[in-house]
């Protein structure tokens, strides 16, 4: 890995290309009319959270306005989707205990979108003994809390306590690294960063371990062609400070990407023949593309003097501080 600026034009046409696929399939996103009774959130709510947690990204720190329009687009579809947030209070009417309706609500909630009555609900059930229960991982734990931060509600346990107790905060030996724990680890940076937003939380410790180790493990994952990941890893280098960029590793993940724009999330085209199939093997990956690329740029943006690199540096500077059914 360098810390050079990248290539501008490799990552423009990557996530202009994922953000078309993405557009033009958009009725895969919809939800089904029972999405807050009997539907598995897994295939229904989970992709909407996940569509709308990263367009918002992009849409709020792409250098380029077309591609910023593009991402405003899907994440307006995203929040009708929910019914301007009625979705929300129905699901946690349902489930008091549930976090996935409070973490994909806290997106739209950064973004100045609000229901009232979803408001009135969360201040309740955030409040509970049941939702201080553990959960199934320190990781997941991150994402809840960041939720809670982000709705402006009192945050259920320390931020900081628990991310010393998570697969990035333990450093654990690099070699011992599998696929899951490897999920965990990109997503730990994720929440401690609101997703890029706030680079600077990452501590000089934590960054100098993944500065090390990162290029070994994109080595393994792209031998195994495990694209979903690869995008992970990278969104995650980008992330650091003084950004470094595998131009090997991009040239491979667009040597992956298919001629309608979308990215397989293992191995090589051709995709299923179902349309639904194949728009569930590569939906997570094509968006992690269009996401990562994003970080890459705005990273390789403030590189550089010049007025978009204060631009791409204030929009991604954030405040200080979706595995199970809607986490990413």
């Amino acid at each position: 890995m360098t810390a050079d600026r990248g290539d501008p034009e490799l990552l423009d046409h990557l996530v202009g290309g994922s953000l078309a696929w993405l557009a033009a399939r958009r009725d895969c996103f919809r939800l089904p009319p029972d999405a807050t009774t009997d539907a598995d959130p897994n295939l229904t709510l989970k992709p909407l959270g996940e569509l709308a947690e990263l367009t918002h990204l992009i849409a709020s720190s792409h250098p380029r306005p077309d591609l910023r329009a593009a991402a405003e687009g899907l994440f307006a579809f995203a929040w009708r989707e929910t019914r301007e947030g009625e979705l929300f209070a129905e699901l946690i009417r349902g489930e008091p205990h549930a976090t996935y309706p409070v973490e994909i609500y806290g997106a739209f909630a950064q973004a100045g979108l609000r229901h009232p009555a979803v408001e009135e609900l969360v201040l309740t059930t955030t409040g509970l003994r049941g939702w201080r229960v553990a959960r199934e991982d320190h990781t997941r734990t991150l994402g809840v809390l960041n939720a809670e931060r982000r709705i402006g509600l009192a945050q259920h346990a320390g931020f900081d306590a628990e991310f010393a107790l998570s697969g990035l905060g333990l450093l654990p030996e690099p070699w011992a690294l599998d696929r899951k724990a490897a999920y965990g680890l990109t997503h730990d940076v994720f929440h401690l960063t609101d997703w890029g937003r706030n680079r600077r939380r990452l501590s000089p410790e934590a960054a100098g371990y993944l500065r090390l180790w990162l290029p070994s493990w994109l080595e393994n994952w792209l031998e195994e062609q495990l694209w979903d990941l690869v995008g992970e890893l990278l969104a995650v280098a980008a992330c650091l400070p003084a950004a470094p960029y595998d131009a090997a590793a991009w040239q491979r993940l667009a040597a992956a990407r298919a001629a309608d724009g979308s990215v397989p999330e293992t191995g090589a085209v051709p995709l299923p023949d179902d349309p639904t199939e194949a728009f569930r093997a590569c939906y997570h990956s094509t968006l992690v593309t269009a996401f990562a690329g994003t970080l890459a740029r705005t990273a390789s943006d403030q590189a550089v003097p010049g007025p978009v690199a204060a631009r791409a540096a204030a929009a991604v500077a954030g405040p200080t501080p979706c595995e199970s059914e809607a986490a990413l």
